[in-house]
């Protein structure tokens, strides 16, 4: 069995992904990570700017708003992502169709406990209001909707009444979702600032044409399997199955349809890897020197793994990412996350890293900060997913 090691992962990661060497395109570099978490709005602007030579906010939002080639959808583990509009089939046809049943389960159930008596055809007399509505071509909020949909306007009881975890949740942005996971409506153009989701919502029809059907499950799954090992490969079945939010079952599947190969990885274990993507790539091949990267939160590659422990030291991650799983913001050197980058009152970019980050690697993160702060001009994050070392922690 082939054995790649960890230097050899960190130098697939750097071309790749397009940090050691930037990409030339908001799709290039979309379609280099497979898709972009889009969970906060700010962190597909972000990773572009981080992997795409002189991306501006205007060219993203091109990509997402007019030329359609970049869609946001729901997907994988109940996220958001944006899509290569040529993926959106096989997420249809799979992750986003798994989400959409365990929504529309979480749905029938919270109707029922508030008192509906027949859940189905209250769900499709609600869905096809909003359809009805947004036949129209034009894209409406969330709160558009709700004001000229009667049956949205209300809310259901979730949990126990009077216990911790009892609350009232609105039943508008249920449905909408519930219609976005199914490919049935789409998020059109962002009715906010580019740092925020404000979604507006039209038809699938509306914002892409004549709509692509969904791949069958099996075929689906294999395909964004196929795209998750060009990207992240090599990675472990554990990791596949973490990302994909799919069952083992279903990874396993992909695997075999796809013909991947297991290989070894340094310290144990086995990772999977595409037929034709088998050997080593060395520092000659790869062009790569030592460089850096300031990633957002949740950036694709922080989250492409769950087992992570060749690019980052296991003693960090309890301040990087929180008891989920999700990294905020992350400053690399060389392959390794290296601490994280914060802004203050004035939007300016500052570095927390370990202390054991080499000269050369803090100037070239503090050029990079310099440069981000450029690039911001001014406008400040705010992340939902803020680690504990944004908030102040010290990493040991």
């Amino acid at each position: 069995m082939v054995e790649l090691t960890d230097d050899d992962r960190r130098r697939r990661l750097a071309v790749r992904h397009g940090l050691a060497h930037r990409l030339d395109t908001v799709e290039a570099a979309t379609r280099a990570m497979t898709v972009l978490h889009a969970t906060e709005a700010a962190t597909v602007h972000l990773a572009l700017w981080a992997r795409v030579d002189g991306v501006t906010v205007a060219d993203v939002d091109r990509a997402l708003y007019d030329e359609r080639s970049v869609v946001k959808q729901l997907a994988m583990r109940r996220t958001l992502f944006a899509f290569p509009r040529e993926l959106l089939p096989a997420a249809w046809g799979s992750a986003a169709r798994r989400v959409a049943g365990q929504q529309r389960a979480l749905m029938v159930k919270d109707l029922v406990a508030g008192g509906v008596a027949d859940t189905d055809a209250w769900l499709a007399r609600a869905e096809a209001d909003v359809l009805a509505l947004l036949a129209d071509g034009t894209a409406r909020t969330t709160a558009e909707v709700r004001e000229q949909v009667a049956s949205l306007a209300g809310t259901v009881q979730r949990g126990t009444p009077g216990s911790r975890w009892a609350a009232e949740v609105p039943l508008a942005p249920r449905v909408m979702s519930l219609l976005g996971a199914e490919g049935r409506i789409v998020r059109a153009a962002n009715a906010g600032h580019w740092r925020l989701n404000k979604p507006a919502w039209t038809t699938t029809e509306a914002w892409l044409g004549d709509a692509p059907s969904p791949l069958p499950e099996p075929d689906g799954y294999a395909e964004l399997v196929r795209r998750w090992l060009a990207t992240f490969g090599p990675g472990t079945e554990t990791d596949i199955v973490w990302w994909l939010g799919a069952t083992k079952s279903a990874v396993r599947r992909a695997l075999a349809h796809l013909d991947a190969v297991q290989v070894g990885l340094e310290g144990g274990g086995a990772g999977w890897v595409l037929p034709d993507d088998t050997t080593p790539v060395t520092d000659e091949e790869a062009d790569v020197r030592p460089w850096a990267a300031l990633l957002p939160t949740l950036d694709p590659t922080v989250m492409g793994w769950k087992e992570r422990s060749f690019y980052l030291d296991a003693a960090d991650t309890p301040y990087l990412f929180d008891s989920n799983g999700n990294a905020g913001n992350t400053a690399w050197w060389d392959g390794r996350v290296v601490g994280c980058w914060v802004q203050d009152d004035a939007a300016r970019v500052h570095l927390v890293l370990r202390d054991d980050v080499p000269a050369a690697g803090r100037k070239a993160l503090e050029a990079e900060a310099e440069r981000l702060t450029s690039w911001l001009d001014g406008v400040r994050i705010t992340n939902v997913y803020a680690s504990p070392q944004m908030r102040g922690a010290r990493l040991p």
